[in-house]
């Protein structure tokens, strides 16, 4: 059995040289390597930057969503949207352990959900079975396989695993708040109605205390109804991220012309940058977590308006990131409640 690169290079098709998340190409044949781990998928979770923009050009119809994920994948050996760049994770059964590997605490019928992304799992599909045009959640059988360098973490036994795999698909988002926040700032969440902006946004209210804000940006009038029920930010504005003047206003208001310390982007639509950008005081942080951000935008635009800023491009791994946001619905009653009817 041949050894493979620990970050998958051995399987890049093209361009030769490139790394398997921006290859055009990758090899997703499932004979596995000595250091590499063999998945039975049961269930994708496409990210909703990508999702949204296959839903969007399908017109909502699940027999072409289909049509258009299997394509991508028979050309890419992998779920990676061609558009956004973007992909998801997985969970399912691990079938087979490379002998490098077998040192690893972790057995053959384990079920894991994987924390690295779509857009560099080699992945084949044998059918899809159900579409959840809600959850972003594509159910099917086929094959996948994990890199030695590729973090994983096997699903707990309190908490479903389609809940399981809702919350730890944007584990990133809720860790690196954790990070980024400290007590007394006032904290902006642009998109805080998704699965990521509410853990976020309660992330945050643990930290900032009486004498800081938690505001949430929201489109949506129903979500922002859903997070003052919530209670986990001070203020909530309903404005489109899209028009940067609307969201400027709005946060000038509750921040008595302030503005944030800190602003977490989450939304799944493109071109809401200048929002996040205008609302962070000078020398602030923006958090770009959503995958529909262009950075070139975002790095003009803070120039064109004369903002010293430090932006942060969304990681999606931070230490600790899937205990850390399972722990959320552990210990909030009211969102795994509102998570259990969205994504169960």
């Amino acid at each position: 059995m041949k050894k493979g690169s620990p970050y998958g290079i051995h399987r890049v098709i093209e361009p030769e040289g490139s790394l398997p998340q921006s290859a055009l190409k990758i090899d997703n044949q499932m004979e596995i390597y000595s250091n590499e781990i063999l998945i039975d998928v049961e269930t994708l979770n496409i990210d909703s930057a990508s999702f949204t923009q296959i839903k969007e050009s399908c017109n909502g119809d699940l027999d072409r969503i289909s049509r258009t994920i299997e394509g991508i994948v028979k050309e890419r050996g992998k779920m990676q949207n061609p558009v956004t760049g973007s992909g998801g994770m997985l969970v399912g059964r691990i079938r087979e352990i490379g002998p490098e590997l077998s040192n690893r605490p972790i057995k053959v019928g384990d079920r894991i959900a994987t924390l690295v992304s779509l857009s560099l799992t080699p992945l084949r599909i044998d059918e899809i079975i159900k579409i959840n045009s809600v959850t972003d959640q594509v159910d099917i059988k086929g094959k996948a396989i994990l890199f030695e360098s590729g973090i994983y973490t096997k699903l707990p036994e309190d908490i479903p695993q389609k809940l399981a795999l809702a919350v730890l698909d944007v584990a990133g988002a809720p860790a690196q708040v954790k990070k980024l926040v400290k007590p007394g700032m006032n904290v902006c969440i642009i998109g805080g109605g998704g699965k990521s902006g509410i853990l976020c946004a309660y992330q945050a209210s643990k930290i900032v205390g009486n004498t800081g804000k938690v505001i949430v940006v929201e489109n949506s009038l129903k979500t922002a109804k859903r997070i003052e029920k919530l209670g986990i930010a001070t203020d909530v504005i309903v404005a489109n991220a899209k028009i940067p003047v609307d969201v400027l206003e709005g946060v000038k208001e509750v921040t008595s012309g302030e503005l944030c310390d800190v602003v977490i982007n989450n939304v799944n639509v493109e071109a809401t940058e200048m929002s996040s950008i205008l609302i962070t005081k000078d020398e602030g942080t923006v958090y770009f977590f959503s995958m529909a951000t262009d950075f070139t935008r975002a790095a003009l635009g803070a120039e064109g308006v004369g903002k010293d800023i430090n932006m942060i491009i969304g990681n999606g791994y931070t230490k600790n990131h899937a205990s850390l946001s399972l722990d959320i619905i552990r210990e909030s009653k009211e969102i795994r409640e509102l998570f259990e009817q969205l994504y169960i």
